[in-house]
């Protein structure tokens, strides 16, 4: 249960990422509302993964689901760039994740 967790706070922190930006600086009501009930529910999440995940291992991994995914989604729903050396940083990301979570096993 702890993994569960930790995605859907990973999860989270993407739509709180999002939702930011759709805020324009928190000058946009519902926008900065979901932003502030994403973060708070992403941190409750990855707070009760911690009790049994170590904080090295959450910390990376649920920064890196939030990092992927904001990159997605800049990506897809905001147009920005995609280059080689962009998707070669996502790849490290990814790597570095795997072997997170592998090391953690």
């Amino acid at each position: 249960m702890p993994w569960i967790y930790l995605v859907v706070a990973g999860i989270l922190e993407v739509v709180w990422a999002f939702s930011m930006k759709q805020s324009l600086g928190f000058s946009r009501l519902v926008p900065t509302l979901v932003t502030i009930i994403a973060m708070a529910a992403s941190l409750w999440l990855l707070a009760l993964a911690m009790r049994s995940i170590p904080l090295g291992t959450a910390y990376t991994i649920w920064t890196g689901i939030g990092a992927m995914g904001a990159f997605v989604v800049g990506i897809v729903f905001l147009g920005e760039p995609v280059n080689a050396a962009r998707i070669l940083a996502a790849l490290l990301i990814v790597s570095g994740l795997v072997l997170m979570r592998v090391a953690s096993a």
